[in-house]
């Protein structure tokens, strides 16, 4: 790793180390999703942006409308990770462990989560989950994703996060982030956010605790993309477990 990629590197985990996290949980706790300004420069989301084109970085590629998921395309990497995915995977998911386990604990689940990120991928491993699950997403124009939520074998991590790598109304038209409550006995609600280019976007995976006259219920959560209007727009999934296939 070149010098110059190092200190880029620590730059962002400078900012992410100097953020408000008593802030953002109780915007994840209260939200189920916080919105983080500006951690990645343009040149840093170009060069993720890059990747997209190098097939040795990634285990499997999908074509969205082959399965009915949407319009595009997304590729999962393959380990070791790009080293700057690598590292904000690493850093951002002790800030979040806290508030799985309250969600959890809240809603009489079992499962706890370690304090360090390797430890919970031993978890991972110990049920057969052993593939790197951060992709790249790319859509062209009519392109969309489908409502879904990114689970993928029995142990998973209630949270994780997109980074949009293309600019809105410059790079691209549409294609706003989609999040979809399912309020148990009511309408659903929805919630549409345009992400800058560069920012991190932290959500619930499935579902986030509420609660109510009679204690702690789940609300279930789904999300997707909207229909690209114009233009490209990539995107980076970082998923903090790992996947079976």
């Amino acid at each position: 790793m070149q010098q110059s990629e190092l200190t880029q590197i620590q730059a962002v985990i400078d900012k992410i180390q100097a953020l408000n996290w008593d802030v953002i949980t109780e915007q994840i706790h209260q939200q189920g999703f916080a919105l983080i300004k500006q951690i990645l420069s343009t040149e840093q989301c170009e060069l993720l942006k890059q990747l997209y084109s190098q097939p040795d970085l990634y285990r499997k590629s999908v074509e969205m409308q082959r399965y009915r998921f949407g319009l595009g395309e997304y590729k999962y990497f393959t380990y070791p990770l790009p080293n700057l995915i690598e590292r904000i995977r690493h850093e951002v998911y002790p800030h979040l462990v806290p508030i799985a386990n309250a969600w959890f604990r809240v809603l009489k689940l079992e499962r706890s989560f370690p304090s360090s990120h390797a430890e919970f991928l031993q978890q991972c491993h110990q049920h057969g989950q052993t593939l790197a699950t951060p992709l790249i997403l790319k859509y062209g124009q009519g392109g969309f994703n489908t409502l879904h939520q990114d689970l993928y074998g029995e142990v998973y991590f209630p949270l994780q996060l997109v980074i949009v790598l293309s600019q809105p109304n410059v790079d691209f038209t549409g294609g706003e982030f989609v999040l979809t409550q399912q309020i148990p006995r009511a309408q659903s609600k929805v919630l549409v956010m345009q992400p800058e280019q560069g920012d991190i976007l932290i959500f619930t995976t499935q579902f986030k605790p509420e609660k109510g006259n009679q204690g702690y219920y789940r609300v279930n959560i789904k999300h997707g993309v909207s229909p690209i209007l114009q233009g490209e727009r990539y995107s980076l999934g970082i998923i903090f477990h790992d996947a079976m296939s």
